[in-house]
């Protein structure tokens, strides 16, 4: 049996390709969109994996340390430690920044403060070692653009890159520079000389710190504002056979402090953190299906009434409707599927240029494919109407 699809598209094929480019093309778009979102719920797990902690204790009605601010006292970390299940518990802050390179160039960077020797360092380097100084010692995700022993701005200090990682980002996206915690809790916490200069005279002002008869006072307090013993989070490793919830409660009730689970910080982060994301990612998904349905129906729509000449002959001769019908929907179709195999080239090339990562996933490309046959096919129903509309006589007319 002639393919009358195949001879139609072989008789305007430039056309006919051309418009598939231009379909494929819009299909990456959305195939590209949608890989954003992955890459964002991509990068939240990351983020809990790459923590190696199955509790996160925070600061008290709070959401932290990563979707708000959370402060505790670094000697918390000891109580926790001696609770019943915990295996191992750390301190650690995070705070983001525009790390200065020695070129001057401002990168934005999730900066870590790293307790040395517990846990708390990247698993993996791609180049270099880990951090051996207590001090103005870094390891960066590659992502950062940082190479191996360059000196960065971080606050006040500058530190020198001594390791290189790989997938260490925010839920953001942001990639991580790892320090020491001592060095991160004077950078995140602590102000500026001048402002410490300042706070001290006014502290000198105050007769409450500044009394005659109490030696020592004046610079004992002088002394708190010039040092830090805050810590954005406390993350807790399970001894084995206890449960999350097990070891979580007892450190609510008696520590009266918050405890996320697992489940709760995965809430938090893909649920909560990138849910707007996600709404304004679905928007965008709809609005670029209505639009390839507009210029599929367009496009067949145009090509049909370009042959009416041609389907008055086909059915003057006898042929059906289902025959007309099935040639059009056919059409629709192939550009569907010339459009989608654009699209995802398209998208995989350009996937890693983007400064999020994006994440393709098989089943979204599946379901992308799926999704264009459908929208192809309701699309050709307009162009099919106009077919079977055409009067036989208008061939001899």
């Amino acid at each position: 049996m002639i393919s009358l699809a195949g001879r139609d598209i072989a008789h305007s094929w430039g056309k006919f390709f051309l418009t598939g480019i231009g379909l494929g093309l819009l299909i990456g778009v959305t195939l590209t969109m949608a890989g954003v979102y992955r890459g964002m719920v991509d990068d939240a797990h990351a983020l809990l994996n790459n923590s190696g902690a199955d509790l996160w204790v925070v600061q008290k009605d709070t959401q932290g340390p990563y979707a708000e601010a959370s402060s505790l006292k670094d000697d918390v970390v000891r109580s926790v430690r001696g609770m019943p299940g915990v295996a191992q518990a750390r301190n650690t802050t995070y705070f983001t920044m525009q790390v200065r390179r020695q070129n001057g160039e401002d990168t934005r960077a999730m900066v870590v403060g790293s307790e040395a020797g517990q846990g708390n360092a990247p698993g993996y380097l791609l180049a270099g070692r880990q951090m051996t100084r207590g001090h103005y010692e870094a390891v960066a995700d590659i992502k950062t653009g940082f190479n191996l022993g360059e000196r960065i701005q971080i606050r006040r200090h500058t530190y020198t890159v001594v390791g290189l990682t790989q997938r260490m980002v925010s839920s953001g996206g942001d990639p991580m520079v790892f320090i020491s915690l001592k060095d991160a809790q004077e950078a995140q916490f602590l102000k500026d000389n001048d402002a410490i200069l300042n706070e001290r005279t006014r502290t000198a002002a105050n007769p409450a710190f500044n009394r005659p008869g109490v030696p020592g006072l004046l610079e004992a307090v002088q002394s708190l504002q010039t040092s830090s013993h805050s810590v954005n989070a406390v993350l807790v490793q399970l001894a084995p056979g206890f449960g999350a919830e097990q070891v979580a409660e007892p450190i609510r009730r008696w520590k009266h402090l918050e405890v996320f689970t697992r489940a709760g910080m995965e809430e938090i982060l893909v649920a909560k953190l990138i849910a707007t994301s996600a709404k304004q990612i679905g928007m965008f998904l709809a609005i670029l299906a209505i639009v390839s349905a507009a210029i599929v129906a367009f496009i067949i729509y145009t090509m049909t009434l370009g042959k009416i000449r041609e389907i008055a002959v086909l059915k003057l001769i006898g042929t059906r409707n289902v025959t007309i019908a099935s040639m059009i929907l056919q059409q629709a179709l192939g550009l569907g599927l010339i459009g989608f195999v654009v699209g995802k080239v398209a998208a995989t090339l350009w996937a890693p240029v983007f400064p999020k990562f994006v994440l393709l996933l098989t089943q979204d490309a599946v379901f992308g494919l799926v999704a264009t046959l459908v929208i192809c096919a309701l699309a050709s129903t307009l162009a099919i109407r106009a077919a079977l509309a055409v009067d036989p006589a208008a061939a001899i007319g």
